[in-house]
Parts: C-alpha cells; sequence; structure tokens
C-alpha cells in the first residue's frame, strides 16, 4: 500500500532521517520526491530510510565546473552520450560501483526494481556514457517529475565517464532552461564540479516552482 503521508520535515535530525519504514510503490515515491524526501537504505537489516537533509546539496546548472584537465579531455572525448536508452544497465552498474567508506551499497534489489518501474512510467531517466566500441563505460541516473530533476547514482568503468555524464545532463538542463540539478548531498566529485549546500527552505521554494512547470 502505498504511503499516504510523509513527518513534517522540520522533524527530521541532523542527518536528515525524517521516516522509517513504507514502501517504494511509484505513489510513495512521487508523494516523497514532490516534497522534497528521497529514499536511501540504510542496509538490509533496517527498515527503508526516508531522507530531507538540511541543508540540501544542488548543483546550479550556470555554476557547473569543468576543470582545466577535464577539458583537455573533452576536446579529445571518445564519448559517445544517450538518454534513457540502457537505464536497467546503468542502475545495475550504480549498485555495483565500490565508493571510498563503503561496505555494501544502498541500491538494494528492491529498490532497484522499484525505480526501474519508476523509469517505464515516465519519472526516472539514465544518462549512458558509450565508448569507441558502443560498451557502456559510465553514466547516471535519476528522477525527473515535471521540471524538477534529481541525481540519484552515477557510476564509471573507465576515467571521466561518470563526468561526462554529468556534463551531458547539465547541458541538456540548460537547453530546456532548468536552473538546478537536486543533488541530495553534495559528494566529493560533486563538489569539484559546482555543486554546494543550501537550505532545505529555499530548495523546497524551487522545487515548488520546477513542479508547477
Amino acid at each position: 500500500m502505498a504511503i499516504e503521508a510523509f513527518p513534517p520535515l522540520e522533524t527530521a535530525d541532523e542527518h536528515g532521517l525524517l521516516a522509517l519504514g513504507g514502501d517504494l510503490e511509484p505513489d510513495s515515491l512521487i508523494l516523497a520526491y514532490t516534497q522534497g524526501i528521497f529514499p536511501w537504505p540504510i542496509n538490509d537489516e533496517y527498515p527503508l530510510a526516508w531522507f530531507s537533509p538540511d541543508p540540501r546539496g544542488v548543483l546550479y546548472t550556470e555554476e557547473l565546473h569543468i576543470s582545466k584537465s577535464l577539458k583537455k579531455f573533452l576536446r579529445k572525448n571518445p564519448f559517445q552520450i544517450t538518454f534513457n536508452q540502457q537505464f536497467e544497465a546503468v542502475i545495475k552498474n550504480c549498485a555495483l560501483q565500490k565508493r571510498l567508506g563503503q561496505e555494501s551499497t544502498w541500491i538494494t534489489d528492491e529498490l532497484m526494481e522499484a525505480y526501474i518501474q519508476f523509469h517505464r512510467l515516465g519519472f526516472a531517466y539514465s544518462v549512458e556514457v558509450l565508448n569507441q566500441d558502443q560498451k557502456l563505460v559510465g553514466g547516471l541516473y535519476g528522477v525527473n517529475i515535471n521540471k524538477y530533476f534529481s541525481g540519484e547514482s552515477m557510476f564509471h568503468l573507465e576515467d571521466n565517464a561518470s563526468k561526462v555524464a554529468l556534463i551531458a545532463l547539465v547541458s541538456k538542463l540548460r537547453e530546456f532552461e532548468i536552473p538546478y540539478l537536486d543533488t541530495q548531498m553534495v559528494t566529493p566529485i560533486i563538489k569539484s564540479m559546482g555543486g554546494r549546500e543550501i537550505s532545505r527552505n529555499l530548495f523546497l521554494q524551487f522545487l515548488s516552482k520546477s513542479l508547477q512547470n
């Protein structure tokens, strides 16, 4: 049964943890994202966790930072970019990506199946990075509702592939005059590319405008 309501965001703890339990049905995910909430499983031993951190991570599309070395790489970019062509492969690779300080992935089988269904319904997207052999070597996936975009996870099998996916996404957002990408948190890679933290209240103002468009 889909979640009918979440607690007030102000009740989230210092880590942004708002609630435990519930399900990942499409209506539950839509309710969550349209209120500034996202699921982030802690591990298989805990109930499903829902977060709404304060501050919130965002990447303003006009503030995207590309380092000199990455600009040099892009000039001879060996990659091809596609959108929404291999969503299942992207999310599965994100689940397999080894991350510093994490012993296991937060992308559980349950979450994976839920977002695959969400994609089929038109609410989740992927960016794929292919090498010259047309092999998938990087990408990212996220959620898209109206003009709201969130980035959920990235992966790379070749150097710079995930960064190229992010650059391609930001470029696409600029085309549609979408001013920011919700990154939820500011990881080292997001920070290096211009991501920053804003207050949850300011984020909610942006979110409201994005959902009205």
